[in-house]
């Protein structure tokens, strides 16, 4: 049977969701907190929460759902041993690095990808599974070929999210919010820019990024045969009350098979998305009907929340089956011993039995007593008695002994397991950096691939790879130079894009291509079996140096650095292969799967580029990047040519000018600038996030 995983961000919502049929839920830590909640599960929640949660045979799994600096590393693996050592049943993650340290700090605790660690093909769910992740949680952008193709042949379990808020980014890759307002979503503290107005100069001019939540509740049963171990209800700032309604609906769906009916889904829609709900990506329908806004639950929705409280508050629903023993013989103690499903028990005696006046012990008295297990979180499930005739047993006694029983089985259930601790892995031993860093161009179109661009001798020229199959004579003239061509994969390659891909890289290794740039785990082993050798690009979201570690020992050239980063943390981060940051150019803040450029005009231009501009008259480029994904590039563009001297303080192999709307000859004079031998300043620039870095929620 399907898990179901529920968000608990309250002490009130772990009861909401154990309460109303959570199999399992998931909490943040006190120390890193999410948006809209901060800090309210203390160190005492947590404990009380994994005990509360163990007497109700709830799973309870501790999200460490952000991406974790190197100076936070000691304090983040405090936090995963005081879940181990509390009892908790999984830790959630999205850093690679992190997932490297807890295998060896705690083994005994099973660790599971988040949806942040972008898990969107077969290959990156195997990928996982080698830094020893035992559940992955599937992109939610998948559709059901997608998902059916990765767990007919997956090696670890897989669980998918069926309720709850859609972004328009693909997650981990979204740092709109980031460069917007400086609230960084890889560090659990989005503004949710795409809820906000947008002007794209189409039919679409209000609220092009605002998607409907995703609702899966019709299509359990698909995923159930699919293979699929656990769904998940996603939403960890969500109220208890929204929490409880929806916790129970996917209960009943998934134990009973009872779906809601129409107006069930109405209620829903309007007190807890306040919209309409989708289920497009799973069914394959990527189109307007996806997009919706949202608005703020009217008076009806408090008086529905009222009713919610008093339906898990002061109540135990749950119930944990037990079977009850019973041996009543003449002359001896009364005894009566219980047994759990997870195989606990307890024995009790009494006073041994008086001889019957008429009212012998008999099997329906025994379960008149021991079946009362209402206030308490069991259920008898069965009764096992040896009980000799003409005895009398009192009632009272019986009842007496039943609560003595339960009350040592709570306590029982209470107990910790045991479990090992690790120690944090050694220090990766540091690379030596060149002085100077490399300049490394990479461009978005053929039209910059130019002599004039080539007589500059750049590190490595990333380009598309698209481009390089298709325009590879533009790429000559850099080979001539010295510069190394490098294919720059699509950040995202889901199964049905697989083939495509393939064959383009097959395309460009017979024509001399051996370096492959790659943005998740999943492209790792597709580049590898093409033939070529790997560099990290910042789609990794590379924040501390076990990350490094475990791309060194995949047989990483080099690295990228989330440019969420300070360049003090770069500064103070061991290096143990090469590493570069983007030291010009528009971040890409926004990858989707939607064509929004189609959606606004109603057909394909995405050819062009196009322009999304905000409330604030800020502009972003939107462009097409494979096979009708838009990426969305910041407003500004950064520019840390005359930090030169804080850059090679840095530790850096090399710096990387990201050309996306710039014109060849613009391209040109801005490598000039970063080479000292031009003075060229393009218009609207930033120092990014290099300096003030980017906030989370602590």
């Amino acid at each position: 049977m399907l898990e179901l995983l529920s968000p608990a961000g309250s002490p009130e919502a772990v009861i909401a969701a154990v309460q109303s049929g959570a199999d399992a839920i998931y909490m943040p830590s006190n120390g890193f907190a999410v948006r809209g909640i901060p800090k309210k599960l203390s160190d005492n929640d947590f404990e009380s929460a994994l005990q509360y949660c163990r007497v109700r045979g709830c799973k309870v799994y501790l999200s460490l759902n952000r991406f974790v600096a190197h100076e936070e590393m000691t304090e983040t693996l405090r936090l995963a041993r005081r879940a181990s050592e509390l009892g908790a049943d999984a830790i959630m993650v999205q850093d690679m690095g992190l997932a490297r340290v807890l295998r060896q700090a705690v083994p005994d605790i099973p660790i599971h990808a988040d949806l942040r660690m972008g898990v969107h093909n077969l290959t990156g769910a195997e990928a996982a599974a080698e830094l020893g992740i035992s559940r992955v949680n599937l992109a939610r952008e998948l559709g059901r070929e997608e998902i059916n193709h990765i767990a007919s042949r997956c090696s670890v379990e897989l669980s998918v999210s069926v309720h709850g808020p859609l972004c328009f980014c693909h997650s981990g890759q979204c740092y709109m919010s980031a460069f917007t307002t400086g609230h960084s979503a890889n560090l659990n503290m989005c503004a949710q820019p795409c809820r906000m107005r947008y002007n794209l100069g189409g039919r679409m001019d209000e609220y092009p990024l605002s998607l409907k939540d995703n609702c899966l509740i019709e299509h359990l049963e698909e995923l159930s045969r699919a293979g699929i171990a656990c769904v998940r209800i996603d939403g960890m700032d969500m109220r208890p009350e929204h929490c409880a309604v929806l916790t129970r609906t996917y209960s009943r769906a998934i134990r009973d098979k009872i779906l809601p009916t129409g107006a069930e889904l109405e209620r829903l829609e309007l007190v807890l998305s306040q919209g309409e709900l989708t289920d497009g990506f799973f069914i394959g329908s990527r189109d307007q009907d996806m997009f919706g806004v949202k608005s703020e639950p009217g008076r009806d929705a408090e008086k529905f929340y009222a009713e919610l409280r008093k339906s898990y508050l002061n109540t135990e629903l749950r119930r944990v089956p037990v079977t009850f023993y019973v041996l009543i013989q003449p002359g001896q103690p009364v005894r009566v011993a219980v047994e759990d499903i997870d195989d606990n028990r307890a024995v009790v005696s009494g006073p041994p039995p008086e001889a019957s006046d008429g009212q012998a012990v008999t099997a329906e008295i025994l379960e008149d007593q021991l079946y009362k297990t209402g206030g308490t979180p069991f259920i008898c499930s069965d009764i096992k008695s040896q009980v000799a005739p003409d005895l009398f047993v009192s009632p009272v006694l019986l009842g007496d002994l039943r609560s003595q029983l339960l009350t040592q089985l709570i306590e029982k259930r209470k107990e910790l397991p045991r479990r090992s601790l690790g120690s944090l892995p050694p220090t990766p031993s540091p690379k030596p950096q060149p002085s100077s860093p490399v300049l490394n161009f990479q461009v978005q179109s053929a039209d910059q691939l130019t002599e004039e661009l080539a007589e500059l001798r750049p590190g490595c020229i990333y380009v598309p790879l698209g481009v390089l199959a298709e325009d590879f004579g533009k790429v000559v003239p850099f080979i001539e130079a010295g510069s190394k061509p490098v294919a720059v994969l699509p950040r995202i390659i889901t199964e049905i894009d697989n083939g495509k891909v393939k064959n383009l890289l097959r395309k460009v290794h017979n024509l001399g291509v051996t370096e492959a740039l790659v943005n998740n785990l999943g492209h790792i082993r597709l580049a590898h079996i093409s033939g070529f050798q790997l560099r990290g690009d910042f789609g990794l979201n590379i924040f501390n140096s076990y990350s490094l570690k475990a791309l060194e020992d995949a047989g990483f050239l080099s690295a990228a650095l989330s440019f969420e980063l300070r360049l003090s943390q770069i500064r103070e981060m061991i290096k143990p292969i090469d590493t570069e940051i983007l030291a010009y150019g528009r971040p890409p803040v926004i990858v989707t799967d939607h064509c929004i450029i189609k959606n606004s005009f109603g057909r394909c231009a995405c050819q062009n580029v196009h322009q999304l501009s905000d409330r604030r008259g800020s502009v972003f480029p939107v462009m097409r990047e494979f096979e009708c994904r838009n990426v969305i590039y910041n407003s500004h563009k950064v520019f840390l040519a005359d930090k030169r001297p804080d850059l090679e303080n840095a530790g850096l192999w090399g710096l990387r000018l990201l050309f996306t709307t710039e014109s060849s000859r613009e391209c040109a004079e801005v490598a000039r600038t970063y080479m000292g031998q031009s003075n060229y300043r393009p218009n609207g620039l930033t120092r990014g996030l290099y300096y003030k870095g980017a906030k989370g929620a602590e």
